[in-house]
């Protein structure tokens, strides 16, 4: 018998009696974007050598300054200030920091021009701690400086070049002559490497710093594509930059290794290893070997390799395969030995394996059905591991420490919710972020042997009072029975419930590939917004269906080739089974996502019409073909190889079946999810007669934010709610009869 099985309720935001309701306010989206419910933070810190300092990056409102100002662990009271802005000639402020690796020097960035998502372009000063000295790196706005081990020099990428500066000569030497816009690249990943590798330098000095190993990406035959850009002038100009769409020719990468002293720079023969793609190089512990993950266009083989830099050759240390793909993370950690840390799902379960430098296994070091979702690094002093999990529920993450050998496992968070970490450079404390559905963000300071805690650092008290003041419900979770799976599950609840009433239910997902939506975890402006539209009379539901993460390597890539199919499925039939409840009107169901959830709820819409009566899609794809070939192909292989999968699971090839009320919301300049997604779906409606309403946000990205940007887009789709779903379809018959 299928049931919807409850499992304990927590809550999203402090549950109040009905007696004051009457007194608190209604959330409004002039608040949620305004700023009113934004929650404290603690700010990037960086843990000295010794352990017992951090140092923060502060801005002096009352003198108009930037300061990088050292505080001690234990006490949280300020011990010093390393540097002040107002004593720099020509720095306004201080972006960013970093140290050198004796902490001797500050890089400070000052002006960073964004390019996408993780890349940018700045302005770089040098600033000696000891002799007060500052240092204008280039007159040119580079990318990606970094100090060389012993802090002499620095290397980074402008104009598609590579280029070092050696900091006591004051010389500039150019590495790469050869770069050129949309065609060469070194050092510096290409657009796609960029978003789906997630990694923009592409070049690393050697633990001695004699030498660099950096990537070179040749784009030649790689298709350009444009987008129009609108701006304030007579007339628009052109972005044009090379993006691979799947099955398309990426870059040709090759791997190349510069020496310093003599200035040779030679390539690396990586042929005889599966090397279409290279989405990771670290220098090991062994200053002549260069550690280097290459992987097949498929993504399923994963091999690491070393390369000896000294005689240019390499070796095969591990190979990883998986059926569907092999995840690409920074886990990879070298002992002083080079024996190594790595992560992998073969067990079915993300965990932490430790092998020799040779790649011989030692030991499975964590083991369970259960994810390590964060790797925080390995104390050479105690031997043992930090790391992240799932270990009490897939909503839940703890912080951790275990033994090399698998052994004496500690829990170090003593509560249920969201923990996350952040060590001490030493590992002799760390930092706590906790959240859970009822409590905004705690940072507290714990001893790491133990997790005893020293001290709570900062809280969110006053917006958890502040948010009392509000009309809200519970967030209940639970778990639903979904085509042979316990899916997770969130429901929220009209304050002023009424279990003999019928309500219209409103359906929020993502639904990428090891995504997960539902968490216990405080929320952000979507689930503001959920809480207000649930005081308006809706019931708010989030579904993680089969495809998502933190449930196991089975459950997460069954929809290998099938992206979209099961997805739905799930939807769907979830949106069945609930609309059988007594108080949701099973006329009245609608569902949104943004990006791929706008992928999702536009399929669900136009595959269930008897089911959903209206969706949103945001920024959505709406084919496979038109995304970039290295997350496509991840899932899905290329087009030429699977192309019912492409064209089965895509909203175009289903918009006949439209029948409900659907707005379709892009971004003109969107890099990332072309607005092509939008047009050609656009075309494919008018074509086949269906009305709709869409809208286009010019010149916005992906994330469709600038100014009254985001306030505008969620009062559109407010509206658009109320008129699709905020009345019986009853009602609305007898209003058009009168």
């Amino acid at each position: 018998m299928n049931r919807i099985f409850s499992i304990p309720i927590l809550t999203l935001f402090l549950v109040v009696s009905f007696s004051t309701q009457a007194q608190q306010k209604q959330i409004t989206l002039e608040e949620i974007w305004g700023g009113t419910f934004r929650s404290e933070r603690m700010d990037v810190l960086r843990s000295l050598a010794n352990g017992k300092e951090y140092a923060v990056l502060d801005y002096n409102r009352s003198q108009s300054a930037s300061t990088v100002d050292v505080y001690d662990y234990a006490s949280g009271k300020k011990v010093r200030t390393l540097v002040n802005s107002n004593d720099l000639d020509g720095i306004n402020y201080i972006i960013s920091y970093e140290f050198s690796n004796d902490e001797s020097k500050l890089l400070l960035a000052t002006q960073l021009k964004q390019i996408y998502r993780r890349s940018s372009l700045g302005t770089y000063y040098v600033y000696d701690l000891t002799t007060k000295e500052l240092t204008l790196v280039s007159e040119k706005q580079i990318q990606e400086p970094t100090f060389s081990p012993d802090g002499s020099k620095i290397a980074y990428g402008n104009n598609n070049n590579l280029y070092v500066k050696d900091l006591i000569s004051g010389v500039e030497k150019q590495i790469t002559t050869d770069g050129k816009k949309n065609s060469i690249i070194n050092g510096i990943t290409d657009w796609v490497y960029e978003e789906e590798f997630a990694f923009v330098r592409a070049f690393d000095w050697s633990k001695d710093g004699k030498r660099l190993a950096y990537i070179r990406f040749d784009e030649t035959n790689v298709p350009r594509f444009s987008m129009d850009v609108y701006g304030e002038g007579l007339y628009p100009t052109q972005q044009v930059f090379k993006y691979p769409k799947a099955g398309d020719p990426n870059a040709e990468v090759s791997l190349h290794l510069y020496q310093l002293d003599s200035g040779q720079t030679s390539q690396v023969d990586l042929s005889g290893y599966n090397s279409y793609y290279i989405p990771r190089i670290n220098w090991t512990n062994d200053p002549d070997i260069l550690s280097v993950r290459l992987t097949n266009r498929h993504q399923n083989v994963v091999d690491l390799v070393f390369v000896n830099a000294a005689t240019n050759t390499s070796k095969l240390i591990l190979q990883e395969t998986d059926d569907a793909y092999v995840d690409i993370t920074d886990d990879l950690t070298f002992l002083n030995d080079n024996s190594f840390i790595w992560t992998s799902e073969k067990s079915g379960w993300n965990h932490i394996y430790h092998y020799d430098r040779d790649g011989k296994l030692i030991n499975q070091v964590t083991d369970g059905e259960w994810e390590v979702t964060n790797y925080y690094g390995f104390d050479p002093n105690t031997g043992r591991i930090y790391y992240q999990s799932s270990e009490d529920g897939s909503i839940n993450r703890g912080v951790y420490s275990i033994t090399q050998t698998g052994k004496n496992k500690i829990k170090l968070s003593d509560k249920t919710g969201n923990n996350s970490a952040s060590f001490s450079a030493d590992y002799s404390y760390f930092i706590n972020t906790f959240s859970d559905t009822e409590t905004p963000h705690v940072f507290t300071l714990h001893q790491a042997k133990n997790g005893k805690k020293i001290r709570e650092i900062k809280n969110n008290n006053a917006l958890k009072q502040k948010v009392e003041q509000y009309v809200t419900s519970p967030k209940e979770f639970s778990t639903i029975r979904i085509n042979g799976e316990d899916l997770n599950m969130y429901m929220i609840k009209p304050k002023d419930f009424d279990p003999n009433k019928k309500y219209p239910m409103f359906m929020y997902q993502y639904s990428g590939p090891g995504s997960q939506n539902v968490v216990n975890r405080w929320g952000g402006a979507n689930d503001y917004w959920h809480q207000m539209l649930a005081q308006q009379g809706y019931i708010i539901v989030c579904v993680d269906g089969r495809g998502t993460g933190l449930k196991g390597r089975d459950f997460k890539k069954m929809t290998q080739k099938e992206l979209g199919k099961y997805e739905v499925e799930d939807q769907v039939a979830a949106a069945r089974k609930l609309g059988e409840l007594p108080y949701i009107d099973a006329d009245r169901i609608g569902i949104w996502g943004w990006s791929y959830g706008g992928f999702m709820s536009a399929n669900c819409l136009f595959q269930a019409p008897e089911t959903f009566s209206m969706a949103i899609a945001v920024a959505p794809v709406t084919s496979w073909r038109f995304y970039d070939t290295i997350y496509t192909e991840r899932y899905m292989q290329t087009p030429q190889e699977n192309p019912s999968g492409y064209d089965n699971n895509s909203p175009i090839t289903h918009v006949d079946n439209l029948q409900g009320d659907f707005l379709l919301v892009h971004g003109s300049a969107d890099d990332n999810v072309h607005v092509q997604n939008t047009m050609r779906l656009v075309e494919a409606l008018v074509q086949a007669d269906k009305n709709f309403e869409w809208m286009i946000y010019p010149d916005k990205n992906h994330g469709i934010y600038g100014g009254n940007t985001r306030l505008h887009l969620y009062k559109n789709m407010t509206r658009f709610i109320n008129e699709s779903l905020g009345k019986p379809k009853s009602e609305n018959l007898i209003q058009i009869k009168n």
